[in-house]
């Protein structure tokens, strides 16, 4: 998010030294330019090579929804649309349990509306968000949305919802997918955070889903309102003077429990994204958090009693960088859960690069960064990106978004954003001391990347090819099979821009099988489930996660691609609360909706 640009980035020519093992400067040239891959081949030749084509069709479906920025204090004016360049997200959900895959995306100016678009099963969603209760959540005093993030909190068959803002965070119970009702109060809730990223998992195991509000900005501020100007980052690489986290325990009938400090969380960095899955494979959900102006962290969970932080320890830790996205994908499908972060790189001018940490071989809790050995390590200004297998053939692809501010075609400012990135701490915190942007871009107008996954170690970008062509500033992507056909389409919300819908279309041949969990002894929307297929002498590993990339949620089900083979050997799964689950021989190219045995 804001000016996340180290401070040894470059100089007035754009050009720089190298400071830290992670960030450095070069050129870099792609293969083709974006005209060139949009007039690449023709649909049907690339469904032929790549085993999909995707289609923008937002308006065909129904979907008019242009996002509105967050309203900033008027001392901030010089830099605003740095300042409020958060806010567009999206967040899959079946909220009316019809079997069909809804989505609800936030607005965040005041007095906006966010919207709930409900799927019409033909094509076609309608937003019922003024008719449920979940649209007028921008009112002014209450603070600017930022995203959602969906669970059955009382494992009452319907999911949840968990708006989380730039002020009061707002928790609705869904009421048999008819209206949601606030819980206000008596969920303890803090009163005023500034919450950038927000994640439900059942941290210690008891079958109730608990949850974690990660801050930006630190907790006291006002974005609307300033006291002062002395609210930005201390440092581009080790700022620690962000927002507090929350981890709150689900004590059931809608009341929560801060239990944050007692179980060891204590950070203040600047948090825009975060994932909760099993990382080391103990059976107990651990905490990967993506830091702006520093390092990542790791929290791993000790049996439910405590958080150790081992970002050090596990290599995700050590450089810093800019973090805006956390997703998790079994890569090359070994069983091990790598994380996808993404940071800042602008052609000549500055390369952080984004990370893929893949974990060790040896089951340690370990991870290496192949983001360039595997070839999806440059993708502009990145923000929100997820794995999902977008072919069909076995293996999990990668769809990223990107672009920060689009200002004036033809202008920059990363000049005038290089004199601040060398000053000294006083210097860099006061947005007074900020040069004025006066409608220039940064990082704007950027190419979109679809990598696809060659399952021996390469990914390749097609993302002009396969039909994404867009140059919005993207924030949110969201992954789900929105016509039930076995086909991943993707969502994308941009900043100051229109909520996009990719149909996707998978060539012929290519089979698929899709899991829908229900616990019961675990928590009902069975976050925390580990599951690996096995076919052809394979197989593939995913989680039920919640909060997923960078403000975004995927559909809770699971699909998994199997090329162009007909026989699933087994499914195993390993529930939140422990037990494991095996189905032989499962029907191919169909959803299984499995109840965890009792």
């Amino acid at each position: 998010m804001t000016l996340r640009v180290k401070r040894y980035l470059l100089t007035a020519a754009f050009v720089g030294l190298l400071f830290g093992p992670a960030v450095y400067l070069r050129s870099v040239a792609h293969t083709s330019s974006p005209r060139e891959r949009a007039d690449g081949p023709a649909r049907e030749q690339a469904l032929e090579r790549y085993g999909f084509v995707l289609r923008e069709a937002a308006a065909e479906s129904g979907i008019a929804f242009v996002h509105e920025a967050p309203r900033v204090d008027a001392r901030l004016d010089h830099i605003a649309p740095q300042i409020a360049s958060m806010g567009a997200s999206v967040s899959v959900v079946d909220f009316d349990r019809d079997g069909w895959q809804d989505f609800y995306v936030t607005n965040s100016a005041p007095g906006s509306a966010n919207r709930l678009y409900r799927n019409q099963s033909d094509g076609t969603f309608a937003d019922v968000a003024g008719d449920v209760g979940l649209a007028d959540l921008n009112q002014p005093g209450t603070g600017a949305c930022m995203g959602s993030v969906w669970a059955d909190l009382d494992n009452d068959g319907y999911e949840d919802v968990l708006v989380y803002k730039w002020g009061r965070p707002e928790l609705f119970r869904n009421v048999a997918g008819q209206r949601f009702e606030p819980l206000g109060p008596q969920a303890n809730l803090p009163d005023w955070a500034n919450i950038g990223s927000a994640t439900w998992l059942d941290y210690d195991r008891d079958g109730r889903i608990d949850l974690l509000l990660a801050g930006y900005w630190p907790d006291d501020l006002r974005l609307e309102q300033l006291e002062h100007t002395r609210i930005m980052p201390e440092s581009f690489e080790y700022a620690k003077n962000g927002g507090r986290k929350w981890l709150l325990r689900n004590l059931g009938e809608g009341r929560f429990q801060d239990v944050t400090h007692e179980l060891g969380i204590d950070s203040t960095r600047w948090t825009l994204a975060v994932v909760a899955a099993d990382f080391n494979g103990d059976a107990w959900p651990d905490l990967f958090l993506a830091n702006d102006y520093g390092v990542s962290e790791l929290y791993v969970n000790e049996d439910g009693q405590r958080f150790r932080e081992a970002g050090k320890e596990s290599g995700v830790g050590y450089a810093p960088k800019s973090g805006m996205n956390a997703a998790v994908g079994d890569v090359l499908n070994q069983g091990r859960l790598a994380i996808y972060e993404t940071n800042i790189s602008e052609e000549g001018v500055l390369i952080q690069g984004n990370n893929l940490w893949f974990p060790a071989a040896d089951g340690s809790l370990r991870f290496d960064n192949l983001a360039s050995v595997m070839g999806v390590e440059l993708g502009g200004w990145s923000f929100g990106a997820q794995f999902g297998d977008l072919n069909n053939d076995g293996f999990v692809d990668l769809y990223l978004t990107n672009g920060y501010v689009s200002g004036e075609q033809g202008t920059s400012y990363w000049y005038d954003f290089s004199q601040i990135t060398g000053g000294h701490t006083q210097i860099i915190s006061d947005a007074r001391n900020w040069p004025a942007m006066q409608g220039r871009s940064l990082a704007g107008y950027q190419s979109k990347r679809v990598w696809l996954n060659d399952g021996s170690g390469r990914f390749q970008e097609v993302a002009g090819l396969v039909g994404v062509a867009d140059r919005h500033d993207g924030r949110a992507v969201a992954l789900a099979d929105l016509g039930n056909r076995g086909a991943l389409d993707v969502l994308v919300a941009n900043q100051r821009g229109p909520l996009l819908l990719y149909r996707n279309q998978v060539a012929d041949g290519r089979h698929w099988i899709a899991l829908e969990l229900e616990g019961t002894q675990s928590n009902r929307s069975a976050i925390g489930a580990q599951v690996r297929v096995f076919w052809n002498g394979q197989q593939q590993l995913q989680e039920v996660v919640a909060a997923s990339g960078y403000s975004a949620q995927n559909q809770r089900r699971l699909q998994f691609g199997l090329g162009t083979h007909d026989v699933v050997d087994r499914i195993v799964i390993r529930w939140p609360a422990g037990r494991s689950q095996t189905i032989e021989r499962p029907a191919i190219d169909q959803l299984h909706r499995i109840r965890e045995e009792e």
